[in-house]
């Protein structure tokens, strides 16, 4: 059965889907700007986006008996590929080895033109 996930420690739904679904052991956590749940705005340039992008995956994450130890898969959405060296650097101190598979892209736009997204899967046993 799955079961929809929601915290009020990471945006609402930009439209009609959950914030995360639990199935099984398995949590799929919808893209995740770097907006800033109190007020709803962009928490600044990529750098700052990223680390508040990977801040509400963890709300989420959490919210669900989850961490971001047990991820196992990221998906993350570029505006620019120029910010992957930034966004990187964010990156890597937040998820540690074994790192989760991962897979990174330059997108035409995101979003309420943020500049970076990022999914994740994660699985507990």
């Amino acid at each position: 059965m799955n079961k929809s996930i929601n915290t009020s420690n990471a945006p609402a739904a930009l439209g009609p889907y959950s914030q995360a679904i639990q199935a099984g052991n398995f949590l799929y956590v919808s893209g995740q700007l770097g907006l800033v749940p109190a007020t709803g705005e962009f928490a600044g340039d990529v750098t700052a986006q990223t680390k508040q992008a990977i801040l509400n995956l963890s709300a989420i994450l959490e919210e669900a008996g989850f961490s971001l130890k047990d991820v196992v898969k990221t998906t993350v959405f570029l505006k620019s590929m120029d910010d992957f060296g930034a966004m990187n650097e964010v990156y890597g101190q937040y998820f540690t080895e074994p790192f989760p598979a991962r897979a990174a892209f330059q997108v035409a736009k995101l979003p309420k033109d943020g500049m970076v997204e990022i999914e994740v899967v994660a699985h507990k046993e």
